[in-house]
């Protein structure tokens, strides 16, 4: 919104000759790094008092688990205050809708992400949350949505976004067919010819709008649930996510600007630059959430912020083709959530079988097994840090591999 006012108000501030002091806001470096620090400060300052309301309403966190062992070392955690991805989503949204080019047709869809995915998740944790005393009151005391209801606005939302972004990646304006490209690792986008000229690669391969909604649909509701079921400690997942958004501040300069993806040999994206903005406010909001969630956390982001957030590295990574590299940056939330498809698969294959479930772990998902293995939480919290770190070097180092 600033920027367009600024657009819209250049030549007046020319004529008064203090265009100087605003052509900031005409660079996406600068907006970048402002929409994170905003995003900081909103959450900073508001953690408090959002968090103090969410007490009075006693929107806490049972700290109950499935597991009487994990169950005693998590009592302390009874009544923290949870949905504070309230904080991270409101974050984003007012940093991006202030600095982002809202006319933007990426900004405009990942706008949609936040409030979509936000929205789902607040209503799970509402209904979680006020199962009690909806009960004493007679009325229905569901405990949240069904998994079932989650995952159909999940596979919606990634339907939505597959279909609109492979249609705006079809307009005859845009230089290429690079938007709908199968980005693989190790694959050149550009081949050099003799006359030291670059030209598209012809071995790629193209996604028909059919597959293209499927991979957007994959990666939309995998990521979003990877990220819910990581957020089981103190700042696990919002560390993680800071690290990843960092990440994808990097990949998407990269493609949002031709002379670094063709020197890169990545995909060029018309107009995806803007989500520099995005990625960015989401690190600035996950670093703030962090000053509140860092162990012992005085609030929890709830499913309100952790499919936010995961829905939100995967719509990113959609646009800018680099799905594949996402994956690699986000080995941390793929072990989560593979560590509980692996217990749940083999439980229910071993029951009926022999009649009874075998567990391959303690408890998933992984950070709790690690848990009750031995290592305090704290440990296992700094530990994911690291190796999200090293995944997302390691994602970052397969653009030069090439």
């Amino acid at each position: 919104m600033l920027y367009l006012l600024y657009l819209q108000l250049s030549n007046r501030l020319q004529e008064w000759g203090i265009d100087w002091l605003f052509q900031v806001l005409g660079q996406i470096t600068f907006r970048a790094l402002a929409a994170a620090a905003l995003a900081f400060l909103i959450v900073f300052l508001f953690g408090r008092p959002v968090t103090s309301w969410l007490r009075k309403k006693k929107i806490g966190d049972t700290g109950q688990t499935d597991a009487a062992a994990l169950q005693r070392t998590t009592a302390s955690k009874a009544n923290t205050p949870t949905m504070g991805g309230v904080l991270i989503a409101g974050a984003i949204l007012t940093s991006v809708i202030l600095l982002a080019n809202v006319t933007n047709f990426y900004i405009i869809i990942g706008l949609v992400v936040i409030v979509w995915l936000a929205t789902l998740g607040g209503f799970d944790d509402w209904l979680k949350l006020t199962s009690a005393a909806r009960k004493a009151s007679g009325s229905s005391s569901r405990q949240g949505l069904f998994a079932w209801e989650k995952l159909v606005f999940q596979l919606g939302l990634g339907l939505l976004v597959g279909y609109f972004v492979y249609n705006h990646g079809d307009q005859p304006q845009l230089p290429s067919d690079l938007a709908h490209v199968l980005n693989l690792p190790f694959q050149r986008t550009y081949m050099q010819t003799r006359d030291s000229g670059l030209v598209i690669n012809p071995s790629l391969i193209y996604l028909s709008r059919t597959a293209f909604i499927i991979v957007a649909v994959l990666m939309v509701a995998g990521m979003s649930n990877a990220v819910n079921i990581t957020d089981g400690m103190d700042g696990l997942a919002t560390g993680s996510t800071l690290v990843v958004s960092l990440g994808l501040v990097v990949l998407t300069y990269i493609a949002g600007f031709q002379s670094d993806a063709q020197q890169l040999l990545v995909p060029y994206i018309p107009q995806s630059d803007e989500l520099i903005v995005l990625c960015a406010a989401t690190a600035g909001a996950c670093l703030g959430f962090l000053w509140w969630n860092c162990s012992p956390a005085q609030v929890f982001m709830g499913d309100t912020g952790s499919l936010c957030l995961g829905g939100i590295i995967a719509y990113v990574a959609v646009v800018i083709r680099q799905e594949a590299v996402l994956l690699v940056m986000c080995g941390v939330f793929l072990l989560e959530i593979g560590s509980v498809i692996i217990q749940v698969g083999v439980f229910k294959t071993s029951r009926i079988a022999t009649g009874t479930g075998r567990r391959v772990f303690k408890i998933a998902p992984l950070h709790h097994n690690l848990h009750l293995s031995g290592w305090t939480e704290q440990q296992v919290v700094t530990r994911f840090w690291i190796l999200t770190g090293l995944f997302v070097v390691l994602g970052l180092t397969l653009l030069k591999l090439r």
